[in-house]
């Protein structure tokens, strides 16, 4: 018997450390000092200052030695890609790692999920958001005692308790051993001796001890002795000082060296940089190529060029799941976006991102229904912050709605597969009230126009849109959008999307008990896929609902066999989130037959699949039911635990759901069993120690195989009510 696995407080998401913080302890020191007396700690100063780095190295020490006190971890929150204020909840909640299904609004769900944690949340580059920040953090603050949260901004937030700590330049040598260090990082020969010191003395002065100006000096000197370094930026700030000699401001010393890094690079990386610009965040060489290549810029240089400005700190490369990205820090890149406003290119630059955002979207829905589906999945996460600016895009420029609606429907299966519904329903909610808006102007005007060429994309996010309000539990939203779907599809003789409308009606009468309705519309479904030779996850989809709306209805044979025919075409496929739903039916099947050995292995792998989408419809379902498997091999105080753990999960669900008497007769014969032989409460007290249990360690908790076991035996029918033989 393996041990059962302890609960482990989640340690956040802080990066890892790329480069060392040089000097800075009295800084450190002192934001550690305010954050034990203080529940909101601003970290402000001018760019490139080290704000973000102190704020990091700040929460790093946090979480290793106050573990009682952010005992739920700490969590990085970034900020900087933000522009439309819609989207400042769905960012935070992404950092916390917070999925929910309900229609709640964001807002809510954050402050319900931190009311009773104690965390440190941090926040990064807030400052084009100050405002919508502020007004948000009240809020959270005063709902969630137990909250401490250190910003990094160049304003203060202006909120009641704020405590600032202003960021200065670091002292003049740990200025020096900062620029020396960045500068043996780009030349491993490099040494400070007694006869550059002078120079290089002279340049951290010059230069304000600002880091990020160090950094793109540091960067400088494997080219150029300190002195010519030094010289040039005297040309420069006598350009800018009219000749005086005198110290410039800091945000001018920055903005000067920026521009003096700028100066040095060649046409061709200047150009770069600029187009660079147009990307949130991170992006990869095949992005870069395709958006910024011309005839200007052959695609086939833009490897090296990339190559120099990474030598030049004007970007930085990252490890991410989904692989190799560059990013620029936030302040180059709006020198850099500025610089292509000037060049008078930022609109076509802008549209050729959207395009490879939706291009890539395109191909990750086909490649979801492939082995590469966890890859996919990482990707798309990857490249949120990017997406998003696609999105937007789509849905600012004239006439071109229609890519939004295309865009935010081909995302279908991120919204739905991997716990994004409450942002998928904000996408396709906002791409298709502009067309609403228009097809009214068109009418009253007697235009029916182009309308019709883009219908296949409004129709599309309308069933999408009805799948997530369907998920949501709620029906009046998705009932409404599916036949407006249905209707459109019929009407201009789009079989697919009626398809895929009449599957949805079909998924929503099956979470509202309506099982003779579900099996009806899910079987028509899947004729009218086959009818166009549709084959992809969501048809496999409906080929699982219809068998849940069977074994609910007592017919396990008939369950059984369309989950295996599913079962089988995805392990063909290499389809992993489809499949997960059909080992769940063919588990509630082998657990009614008395199998309760085999109903464990397959749940197994579904808990498994399902948080590894962050799928919590599937991951909550297949806790429940192994809740019931557990108590029936005879570990009721093990199941009460699992049962606890599955209740904070339900709130995330949606009561919808929670309400079904089909989904929810597995908890309720749960409770039953364990409650008669734990006693109330011994029960009670097993599923509070679940209900404390984090995801990650649910996880971990469900592969864990209790001890010895009874005899397996078919486990009796639950009493509830008129429906109690068709379940378990």
């Amino acid at each position: 018997m393996r041990q059962r696995p302890t609960r482990r407080a989640p340690s956040g998401n802080l990066p890892s450390e790329l480069s060392s913080l040089v000097g800075r302890g009295a800084e450190l020191a002192g934001v550690a000092r305010l954050l034990e007396s203080s529940r909101l700690v601003t970290v402000t100063g001018v760019g490139g200052v080290g704000k973000s780095r102190l704020a990091l190295a700040a929460a790093r020490a946090a979480a290793e030695e106050l573990q009682d006190r952010h005992r739920d971890g700490v969590w990085l929150a970034e900020l900087s890609c933000l522009r439309d204020p819609a989207l400042l909840e769905f960012t935070l909640a992404e950092a916390l790692h917070l999925t929910d299904h309900t229609v709640r609004p964001p807002r809510t769900v954050l402050a319900e999920h931190l009311a009773g944690r104690r965390l440190l949340l941090v926040l990064d580059g807030y400052e084009q958001l100050a405002d919508e920040t502020a007004c948000l953090l009240r809020e959270l603050l005063l709902r969630s005692p137990g909250l401490r949260v250190l910003a990094a901004g160049r304003c203060p937030l202006g909120l009641d308790g704020e405590v600032l700590f202003p960021l200065a330049p670091p002292a003049p040598a740990e200025a020096l051993a900062l620029l020396a260090e960045r500068a043996a990082a780009a030349d491993p020969a490099f040494a400070v001796t007694a006869a550059n010191r002078p120079a290089l003395t002279e340049l951290c002065a010059r230069l304000d001890g600002i880091p990020l100006a160090l950094e793109l000096a540091a960067a400088r000197l494997r080219m150029l002795s300190p002195e010519q370094v030094l010289a040039r930026l005297e040309d420069r700030f006598a350009l800018l000082t009219g000749g005086a000699r005198g110290a410039l401001p800091r945000h001018r010393a920055l903005r000067t060296a920026i521009g003096w890094s700028h100066e040095l690079c060649t046409p061709e990386q200047r150009l770069l940089w600029a187009r660079l610009s147009v990307f949130a965040g991170r992006f990869d060489l095949d992005a870069a190529e395709y958006v910024c290549a011309g005839p200007d810029l052959p695609a086939d240089g833009v490897l090296d060029l990339v190559g120099e400005l990474l030598a030049q700190s004007v970007l930085a490369r990252e490890e991410t799941p989904a692989g190799v990205r560059y990013r620029m820090l936030e302040t180059v890149r709006l020198y850099g976006a500025g610089w292509l406003e000037s060049l008078g290119d930022a609109g076509r630059l802008r549209r050729r991102h959207r395009d490879w955002y939706v291009g890539l979207a395109t191909w990750c829905e086909l490649d979801w229904f492939s082995p590469r589906q966890q890859e996919v999945a990482a990707l798309v996460e990857v490249e949120l912050a990017n997406l998003r600016l696609a999105l937007e895009c789509c849905l600012e420029e004239p006439g071109e709605q229609h890519l939004g609606q295309y865009l935010a429907g081909t995302l279908w299966f991120y919204w739905a597969g991997c716990g994004r519904l409450t942002e998928g329903r904000h996408w396709l909610a906002r791409s298709l009230e502009p067309a609403a808006e228009q097809s009214e102007q068109a009418g009253e005007s007697g235009e029916g126009g182009g309308a019709e060429e883009y219908e296949g994309s409004r129709l599309k996010a309308l069933w999408v849109l009805g799948y997530v309000a369907a998920l949501q539990g709620d029906a009046v939203a998705s009932t409404g959008a599916l036949h407006e779907c249905r209707d459109g599809a019929e009407r201009t003789g789009n079989r697919v999307a009626a398809a895929y409308a009449v599957h949805r009606l079909g998924c929503l009468a099956l979470v509202s008990d309506e099982m003779l309705r579900a099996a009806e519309l899910l079987g028509e479904a899947l004729g009218r896929y086959r009818e166009t030779g549709e084959l992809n996850s969501n048809v496999l989809m409906c080929q699982v609902e219809l068998a849940m709306a069977l074994a609910f209805q007592g017919d396990l044979a008939g369950a059984v066999s369309l989950c295996e025919e599913v079962r089988d075409i995805c392990v063909e496929r290499g389809e992993r989130w489809t499949r997960a739903y059909a080992l769940y039916v063919l588990a509630y099947a082998a657990l009614t037959a008395g199998e309760p050995a085999r109903a464990r292995l397959l749940l197994t792998e579904c808990v498994t699949v399902n948080h590894t989408f962050r799928d919590l419809v599937g991951l909550v379902l297949a806790v429940e039911l192994l809740a019931l498997v557990t108590v029936t091999e005879g570990a009721a105080a093990e199941a009460a635990v699992l049962q606890g753990a599955a209740e904070p999960m339900w709130d995330g669900v949606g009561l919808r759901l929670f309400g079904s008497e089909y989904f929810n007769a597995p908890r309720l014969a749960c409770q039953e069993r364990a409650g008669q032989v734990l006693g109330p409460e011994l029960y009670a007290a097993h599923a509070a120690e679940g209900r404390q249990l984090t995801v990650e360690a649910l996880v971990r908790r469900a592969q864990w195989v209790p001890g010895p076991r009874p005899a397996t035996r078919r486990p009796a029918a639950p009493r509830r009510g008129r429906r109690a033989d068709t379940s378990l």
